[in-house]
C-alpha cells in the first residue's frame, strides 16, 4: 500500500518537476536586443519595442525577419527592425518567443518608407506594412532563386524622340541622376512600349525599377512590352492580387532577394523592396484605384513621391491626362514637364468634334439634347463603311440602371427598402438593385403615377439601340465581368464602360462619347478631371486624324473639359484645375483631414486635438447616421496637422475612449 501511495504522490508531483526543469534562457552574446514593430494597428502601440534575443535563436533573429513576441500577456507577430547592443528601456526586457521565418522580408529602406508614410497619413506603421509585405507562404521560401540574368543592353530613345525633353529624361535615367518628371503621353496604345524603354534604360544602368499601374489590364500591357523589350520575362515580375497569394509571395521573394530588379504591379507594388532603386513610374495617377481604401488611405503617387525624395530615385508620374497633383509637382519646380510639341500632337491625335458646335446645332437643332445626334451617327456610319471598328463609351453598366416616374420625374425607389429600381432588359419587370424584389405594383410616392421612364441608360440598352441603328454591324459590349482585351480591324460596334475599352488593331475609325452629363454633373471636386481622364482614355484609342480617326463628344464646346479634349491639351486643363483648387482652398494647394464618426465621438476627438493655429474647421455635415468634420491647413502645416491627429488617435486608443473615428488625410473622394 505504501509503495502504491508513493507512486500516486509521484504522479501528482509531475508538473512541479517539469517546472523545475524549465530551461533558463540566456541572451545572445552579441547585439542581444531586437528592436521590433508589432503587427497591431493601434496608434498608442505605433513605436518600436525592445526584446532580448535568446542565445538559441541568435542566428535566426535577423533584421527584417518575422518573429513572435509577448505583449500585454499575449503572443503577437512582429517584424525585427534591427539588432542593437543596448536598450534605452529602464525595466527588464522580455524575450523573443519564437522566429516565424528568418527570411528578411522587411528591408531598411522599406521600414524607413513605411514610417514616413504612416507619419504623413496619421496612420500606423503596422497598417503600412500590411500593404508593403504580403502574407507568408513557407513553401515559397524553400524554392530556389532565379538563375542569373544576362546584362540589359541600353536602348535607343525610340518613341521618346517625339517629346521635346524625352531623350534628355532618358539620358538622366541612364546616368542615375534621379530625374523627376511628369509626362503627358501622346494618344495611341504605345505608352506601355515607352514605359518599357524607360525601365530598360534603368536596368542597363545597373539600377532597379518599379512600374505602378491602376489594374491588371494595364499591368499585363506593360508586362508584354517589357518582355518584348528585354527579350524575355526573367528580368521582371508582375505583382497583383489575381496571381494568388502563394505566387505573389514567391515573386515578392525574388525581388527582396535581389534575383529580379524590375517590378510591374498595382498600388502595393510601390513598396516593392527593389535593390538600388533607380526609377519609379506611376501610370494614370488620376485613377482612384491607386488610392488605398483602407487605413492609412495613402495614394500610390504620394508614396512614390516620398520614396523618390528619401532614396534619390527617379520618378515618372504619367498618363494621357495630367492631374492637379501632378501639375503641382511641376509648378513647384520639384519635377520637370515632359510633353510633345503642338505640331506633334496634331499629327498623332484624332479629330475631336463636340455636338454642341454652332454649325452642328444649325444643321441639327436637336443635337444638344439627343443621346445619339446626327453627327455621331454619321461618323459611326462612315467608319463602319470604311471597314473600321467603332467605340462607344457609356458611363453606366446594365440596361436601365435608374428609373423615374413618367409624370413627375421623381426617382423610382423600392417600397420595401427605398433602393433604386432598374431594368435588366426591355421585357423585364422593374427590380430593386438593393434587395432584388420585383416592383410590379409600383406607385410614385409623390404623384401616385404608375408608369416608369428611364432616367439613365446603361451599356446593354445602348448596344440594343445601336444594333437597330446599324443593322449590318455586329455590336458587342465590354464591361463588368466581360471585358474585351482587343478587337480586330473590321466593322464592329463596341459599347464599353470607362476603363473597359478594348484596343482595336489599327485603331478605331470613330469613338463616340455619350451621356457626358452623367460624368460632368457629379457632385465631386474631381468631376471635371475624372471626366477628362475617361474621355482621353477612350479617344486615345482612335486612329490619328490624318488616318481618318474621329471622336464625337456629346457635349457643348464651351465646357472647359471639352475644350481640352478638342485641343488635346491635358497640360492646359491641369493648369486650370490647379488654379481653381488654389482659389478654392482644396488639395493639393492645402491639406485636408476628414474626420467621420458618431457626432459625440467626432466632437470629443476634435476637442482633444492641439491643432496648428492656421487650422480651419469646416462642418459638421451629417452622413447617414454619422457626422463629418473637415480640417484645413496650409500645405506647409501638413506635418503638424498629421502629428496632432496621430497624437489624438494615440491617446484615444490608449484610453479605450468612445467609439471609432475614421481619419483620412487628403481623401480622393472630397465632395
Amino acid at each position: 500500500m505504501t509503495q502504491q501511495g508513493d507512486e500516486q504522490l509521484a504522479l501528482l508531483a509531475g508538473p512541479k518537476a517539469r517546472k523545475s526543469r524549465a530551461r533558463v534562457r540566456e541572451p545572445a552574446a552579441v547585439a542581444p536586443v531586437a528592436r521590433v514593430v508589432v503587427d497591431i494597428p493601434l496608434a498608442h502601440l505605433d513605436r518600436p519595442f525592445d526584446y532580448l534575443v535568446p542565445a538559441h535563436l541568435d542566428d535566426a533573429v535577423v533584421a527584417g525577419c518575422r518573429v513572435r513576441v509577448r505583449l500585454a500577456g499575449r503572443l503577437v507577430d512582429a517584424f525585427v527592425l534591427e539588432r542593437v547592443a543596448e536598450t534605452e528601456h529602464d525595466g527588464a526586457l522580455a524575450y523573443v518567443e519564437r522566429v516565424l521565418s528568418s527570411e528578411p522580408v522587411l528591408t531598411e529602406e522599406i521600414a524607413t518608407l513605411a514610417r514616413a508614410v504612416a507619419d504623413r497619413q496619421a496612420g500606423t506603421m503596422a497598417d503600412v506594412l500590411r500593404l508593403a509585405i504580403p502574407p507568408r507562404h513557407a513553401a515559397a521560401e524553400r524554392q530556389p532563386d532565379r538563375t542569373p540574368r544576362d546584362p540589359v543592353i541600353r536602348p535607343d530613345a525610340g518613341l521618346w524622340e517625339r517629346y521635346s525633353t524625352g531623350p534628355a529624361f532618358l539620358d538622366a535615367v541612364a546616368r542615375s541622376d534621379g530625374p523627376r518628371a511628369v509626362w503627358a503621353a501622346l494618344p495611341g496604345p504605345t505608352w506601355p512600349t515607352e514605359i518599357a524603354t524607360a525601365v530598360q534604360m534603368t536596368l542597363a544602368a545597373g539600377r532597379g525599377a518599379i512600374v505602378v499601374v491602376p489594374d491588371r489590364r494595364d499591368a499585363d500591357s506593360v508586362d508584354r512590352a517589357l518582355t518584348a523589350a528585354l527579350g524575355g520575362a526573367e528580368h521582371h515580375v508582375v505583382l497583383h492580387a489575381d496571381i494568388g497569394p502563394a505566387e505573389r509571395y514567391r515573386r515578392f521573394l525574388a525581388v527582396s532577394r535581389g534575383s529580379v530588379r524590375a517590378v510591374v504591379g498595382t498600388r502595393p507594388a510601390v513598396f516593392a523592396p527593389v535593390a538600388d532603386l533607380g526609377l519609379i513610374v506611376v501610370w494614370d495617377d488620376g485613377d482612384d484605384s491607386l488610392a488605398e481604401p483602407r487605413a492609412p488611405y495613402c495614394h500610390a503617387r504620394d508614396v512614390a513621391v516620398l520614396r523618390s525624395h528619401l532614396t534619390g530615385a527617379g520618378l515618372l508620374v504619367c498618363g494621357l491626362t495630367r492631374t492637379a497633383e501632378g501639375h503641382a509637382l511641376v509648378s513647384s519646380g520639384w519635377a520637370k514637364s515632359v510633353a510633345a510639341s503642338r505640331a506633334t500632337v496634331r499629327q498623332q491625335a484624332p479629330v475631336v468634334e463636340p455636338t454642341g458646335d454652332d454649325a452642328e446645332l444649325a444643321r441639327d437643332p436637336a443635337a444638344r439634347s439627343a443621346r445619339l445626334p446626327s453627327l455621331a451617327w454619321r461618323r459611326a456610319r462612315d467608319a463602319l463603311e470604311a471597314g473600321a471598328p467603332v467605340l462607344v463609351q457609356v458611363p453606366r453598366r446594365g440596361y436601365v440602371p435608374a428609373l423615374a416616374c413618367t409624370r413627375c420625374r421623381t426617382r423610382a425607389t423600392c417600397p420595401h427598402c427605398s433602393g433604386p429600381l432598374s431594368l435588366s432588359s426591355g421585357h423585364a419587370i422593374a427590380v430593386c438593385r438593393w434587395c432584388g424584389r420585383p416592383a410590379g405594383g409600383w406607385r410614385c410616392t409623390e404623384c401616385g403615377g404608375s408608369h416608369l421612364r428611364a432616367s439613365s441608360v446603361g451599356a446593354a440598352r445602348t448596344a440594343e439601340e445601336l444594333g437597330r441603328a446599324f443593322p449590318g454591324a455586329s455590336v458587342r459590349t465590354s464591361g463588368g465581368d466581360t471585358v474585351l482585351a482587343r478587337v480586330p480591324a473590321k466593322p464592329l460596334v463596341i459599347v464599353a464602360t470607362p476603363g473597359a475599352e478594348p484596343v482595336a488593331d489599327g485603331g478605331y475609325g470613330a469613338v463616340l462619347l455619350l451621356d457626358s452629363w452623367a460624368l460632368l454633373a457629379r457632385a465631386d471636386l474631381r468631376a471635371s478631371e475624372e471626366t477628362l481622364r475617361r474621355w482621353f482614355a477612350a479617344a486615345a484609342l482612335a486612329r490619328p486624324g490624318s488616318a481618318g480617326g474621329r471622336v464625337v463628344v456629346v457635349a457643348d464646346r464651351g465646357v472647359p473639359a471639352v475644350q481640352a479634349l478638342v485641343r488635346w491639351d491635358p497640360v492646359w486643363a491641369a493648369e486650370r484645375e490647379l488654379a481653381d483648387r488654389v482659389a478654392l482652398g482644396f488639395p493639393p494647394a492645402v491639406r485636408l483631414a476628414d474626420l467621420t464618426g458618431a457626432a459625440a465621438d467626432v466632437t470629443e476627438f476634435l476637442g482633444s486635438l492641439e491643432l496648428p493655429t492656421s487650422a480651419e474647421t469646416l462642418g459638421p455635415v451629417p452622413i447617414a447616421e454619422l457626422e463629418r468634420m473637415v480640417i484645413r491647413v496650409p500645405r506647409e502645416d501638413g506635418p503638424a496637422l498629421a502629428a496632432a491627429l496621430k497624437s489624438g488617435l494615440g491617446g484615444r486608443s490608449a484610453r479605450h475612449d468612445g467609439g471609432p473615428v475614421r481619419v483620412r488625410l487628403d481623401p480622393v473622394d472630397i465632395i
